[in-house]
């Protein structure tokens, strides 16, 4: 089937992205009755094109899917966006740059320092392995900054692969003298796990324990559920970690309504913040799941897109950050929560931690 251009009018959101009468519709259907008024989206990217050294090329495009869908958005585009998906809400942010060296790191996070704190959110300083310690307390001195955002990626930058150190020890990319520093000062650190076998592999189940036992005072997040988009994932990881109250995970990127259940029902809503990982989903499509893979549907020809749905599916997708709240829907109401433990994920959660994070 040859591909079919995605030509649904709408009103400019992102990238190649608009906002149409099928998200309305489906906002209206499943979400505006059950999306609590007060959000704060604890995974989110924000970050200027004046920060960005290397420009993405078409061999970068077609590392990853994901570099199909980094097109930089500043604060100002994001509040955009914000107003057209989440109408009626108030919503805030712990926002952090895109974690990779094609970025001036430190251009990105002073941009943050000062968009933040006059716009009510929050952001998380991107990490620097080298930094000494010294280096990574002013950056937690800075204003609105309350704790870190390591990525393996930001150990060296290689135009090649985005996975040359995707093996690497949590470590190597979050150093012991900045979790001491993060230590010290309650600070709050999203960490995504490296490691193709995610949360599950042996290595970070020990380090993230270790982490837990030597730095009892970090606010530390698992970004993305641990990587755990798959239900086999989740049941070989999660469970390791079911009786550490203080270690969170936020919901970002996970559109699995069998994940979500599994992860609610084992470790309850008071450790589970909501996040949307955007301006990545707001991709038009849908995701669906075989086994241990996971495959993006979607209706813009992108190179990872190479099997295409017919017409008139294509034609109901919404964008991936409501088909992921559909998903926690579904989720939650099968466990019968509350709009009291909704209220927790969506923002009260995410304020604890925030009160307790350096001023």
């Amino acid at each position: 089937m040859s591909p079919i251009a995605d030509t649904s009018e709408g009103v400019p959101l992102h990238h190649v992205w608009t906002y149409t009468a099928v998200d309305r519709t489906f906002w209206n259907e499943h979400l505006e009755a059950w999306v609590p008024r007060r959000i704060i989206d604890a995974h989110v990217h924000v970050y200027h094109r004046a920060h960005q050294l290397v420009p993405m090329t078409q061999q970068m495009r077609q590392q990853y899917w994901v570099n199909e869908l980094i097109e930089p958005i500043d604060a100002d585009q994001t509040a955009h966006c914000d107003n057209l998906t989440f109408p009626g809400r108030q919503v805030a942010k712990v926002a952090f740059g895109w974690p990779s060296l094609e970025y001036d790191l430190v251009a990105a996070n002073r941009y943050l320092q000062q968009e933040c704190p006059r716009r009510g959110w929050y952001c998380l300083a991107l990490l620097k392995p080298q930094w000494s310690a010294e280096r990574v307390t002013q950056e937690l001195d800075q204003p609105g900054v309350i704790g870190l955002k390591p990525y393996y990626s930001l150990i060296s930058f290689n135009p090649d692969t985005r996975d040359e150190h995707q093996e690497k020890s949590i470590f190597d990319f979050l150093p012991h003298h900045a979790l001491q520093v993060a230590d010290q000062r309650r600070a709050w650190i999203t960490l995504h796990v490296p490691r193709a076998d995610r949360l599950g592999h042996p290595d970070n189940i020990r380090e993230v324990k270790l982490i837990r036992e030597k730095y009892p005072n970090v606010k530390l997040v698992i970004a993305h559920l641990g990587r755990n988009y798959t239900l086999p994932h989740a049941r070989e990881s999660l469970v390791h970690f079911k009786d550490d109250p203080g270690l969170y995970f936020d919901n970002s990127a996970v559109l699995n309504p069998d994940v979500l259940r599994y992860t609610l029902e084992l470790l309850g809503p008071s450790r589970i913040l909501y996040g949307t990982d955007n301006p990545v989903f707001y991709m038009r499509g849908r995701r669906q799941w075989r086994g241990r893979q996971y495959f993006n549907r979607t209706s813009h020809p992108f190179h990872f897109n190479r099997e295409r749905e017919p017409a008139e599916i294509e034609a109901r997708y919404t964008l991936y950050m409501y088909e992921a709240l559909l998903a926690l829907r579904r989720a939650c109401e099968d466990l019968q929560l509350s709009a009291h433990d909704l209220q927790r994920i969506f923002c009260d959660n995410a304020v604890s931690l925030i009160r307790d994070a350096p001023p």
